[in-house]
Formats: structure tokens, C-alpha cells, sequence
């Protein structure tokens, strides 16, 4: 069974805005914002303990705890481990730095090993309210986030979480495991161990409207050869094709800027919301499963759902192509 096969539709929701991403939200807007999802029927919820140093696991098990637990599927991801104890000093989150400076001040523990990954497979579950986890994702172990230390966390995981995760897919405890990461290297790598066989990556903005070269060229065509999925998470990269400020988890440059104005002017002459180009665009190829699109606000569930059936013209795909902002060798919605 295919990794598609195993998610509840091609909309689901990531929840790295419950944990404080950017700004501090009220725990009401929060919860309202998970119910509006269930309401126009996201049934697929993927978080992490990275997330406001558990701040999103919770309210999402919050938010959750009153529906039947059969009737949705979860992910989370390992790698850290949540601490009691509260940070001090500044944390050093290479690219993600300051992303959730306003989520809960526990320390977080990067570690890969077996042990640390069972012990954060068991913390999430009772931040989640839950008895069970249908799909986790080993976060971060890419160049953004450790410099030129990735291969050395990379290896652990190697040897630690991806051994570990194999055996509870084996065992039934979870349904599927892969990568989630930022960066297309990781996946790659990946691809190339026998002995890893992942079930998919969640690759968070590498296959965007506004950011998909590299992913094209060495990752999508060769994770659908080995029967890999993608759920593309981020897929307005950062926030800056929704009308946000931010790429790559910073302010956007003037280029990222410009080009973004670029698509817009497009889309503004052919009458096509960004939102609906940003995900059809990314849904178009074969390899992906899932779009996971991020909120903290209710109304951005409802606009996210209307994207997906927005009509958009071939014209307005041509015109992309014709002024180079996409591929040639990216597939187009039909």
C-alpha cells in the first residue's frame, strides 16, 4: 500500500503554526482554527515536537481529544527530545532560528539514537492525548539546519531512528515512516540505502511554485521510481506566496520578492487566486501524495479547501512557463 493510499485526501494541515511560528497565537484561535479544518474535512494532521518545544503537539491533542481517533490520520516526527528544564541562552536553530521564539522555553535535545527516538516517539504520544501515531517523519537532518555536522546526524539517524522506525512499520505500531526535512540532500542519501526503505518524505518547500528546480532534478523522478511519495509541506514557501513577508523562514529577499510579484501579476491577469496556483501546481505530479498547507487562523482552512477546485485555465500555466518562473520539465495540472 502506497503512502497515498494511507492519507485521508490530498489536503491536510500542518500545524507548526500552533506552536507559536512567527507570533503567539490564543489558545481559542488555536483550537478554532484545528476544529475549522475538521469542519471542511482535513482529516490529516502532521506536527512536531520542534514545534514550539511541544507547544503544537499539545494543542493539537487538545483540539483532537473529542473526535474519534479511527476517523483521522496523524504524524509527528523525532529527532528531539523535549526537555523539562528551560532554556536560558539563545538557542542556535541554524535557518529556523527565531522561528518559534515565542513557543514554550523547554530545552530540546537533538539526538537521532534508537533510545531518543522511542523516548520522543513516547512524549508525543502524551502530548497528543493519544495511544498511537499512524506516521513519523525524522526531522531536520539536513545542511540548513546543522551546517557541516548534518552527516554526522544524518548517520545516527542511520543507524538509530531509521532502524527503529522500520521495526514499529514491521510491527504494526506505526503505518509508514520517512524524512522530514527541508532540503532535497537528505532525501537523496536517503534513496540510496538499501537497508532504509522510507515510505515517503515530507519535504517542505523543495517542490513549490516558487522554489522546485532542484527538487525536479534530482529527487521527484527518483523517489517515484522506488515507489516514495512526498507530501509537500510549506507549499506557499514560508508564508511569502499567501501574502506573508517571510521565505525560508526569514524575511524574504528583494529577488524572492520579485518574483513573487511576477507570479502575481500573472495570476491577477488571468483572474487565478495564488493559493490555488501554489497547490494545484505542487498536487500536479505523481509523486505527490499530500499538500499540507500551515494556518493559525480559521478563515485561511476555507481558503485553502476553495484552492483546490478553483479552475485554472492552460493559458495561465503557459504564461508561467513563458516568462521562465516554472520548469519545463514540471508536470502542470491537466
Amino acid at each position: 500500500m502506497s503512502l497515498k493510499d494511507k492519507l485521508p485526501g490530498v489536503l491536510g494541515f500542518g500545524t507548526a503554526p500552533l506552536g507559536n511560528m512567527f507570533r503567539a497565537i490564543a489558545e481559542d484561535e488555536a483550537r478554532a482554527t484545528v476544529e475549522a479544518a475538521w469542519n471542511h474535512g482535513v482529516r490529516y494532521f502532521d506536527t512536531a515536537p520542534f514545534y514550539g518545544s511541544g507547544l503544537s503537539e499539545i494543542r493539537l491533542g487538545q483540539a483532537l481529544s473529542h473526535y474519534n481517533r479511527d476517523d483521522y490520520v496523524l504524524s509527528t516526527k523525532v529527532g528531539r527530545v523535549i526537555l523539562d528544564e528551560v532554556e536560558d541562552s539563545a538557542r542556535d536553530l541554524g535557518e529556523k532560528s527565531g522561528v518559534f521564539e515565542h513557543g514554550r522555553p523547554n530545552k530540546m535535545l537533538n539526538d537521532y539514537s534508537a533510545d531518543a527516538t522511542l523516548r520522543s516517539i513516547e512524549d508525543s504520544l502524551q502530548r497528543l492525548q493519544t495511544d498511537r501515531l499512524d506516521i513519523v517523519w525524522v526531522h531536520d537532518i539536513a545542511q540548513d539546519f546543522y551546517g557541516d555536522q548534518w552527516l554526522e546526524y544524518f548517520n545516527q539517524a542511520r543507524t538509530g531512528a531509521f532502524k527503529v522506525l522500520t521495526r514499529l512499520r514491521e510491527e504494526g505500531v506505526i503505518k509508514a515512516w520517512g524524512l522530514g526535512v527541508n532540503r532535497v540532500e537528505p532525501c537523496e542519501l536517503t534513496l540510496d540505502l538499501a537497508e532504509a526503505q522510507p515510505d515517503g518524505f515530507l519535504l517542505a518547500g523543495r517542490y513549490t511554485l516558487l522554489d522546485h528546480d532542484r527538487a525536479l532534478q534530482r529527487l521527484m523522478e527518483a523517489a517515484l521510481a522506488q515507489h516514495v511519495e512526498i507530501v509537500v509541506g510549506g507549499p506557499y514557501s514560508s508564508g511569502i506566496l499567501a501574502g506573508g513577508a517571510h521565505f525560508e523562514y526569514q524575511q524574504a529577499s528583494p529577488a524572492i520578492i520579485a518574483n513573487v510579484e511576477r507570479i502575481k501579476a500573472i495570476a491577477l491577469a488571468f483572474g487565478v487566486s495564488i493559493k490555488a496556483a501554489a497547490l494545484q501546481f505542487s498536487l500536479a505530479h505523481p509523486a505527490v501524495a499530500s499538500v499540507i498547507p500551515g494556518a493559525s487562523r480559521p478563515g485561511r482552512i476555507a481558503e485553502d479547501v476553495a484552492a483546490l477546485s478553483e479552475q485554472i485555465p492552460a493559458a495561465f500555466w503557459q504564461a508561467l512557463r513563458d516568462a521562465q518562473l516554472i520548469s519545463l520539465r514540471a508536470p502542470l495540472p491537466l
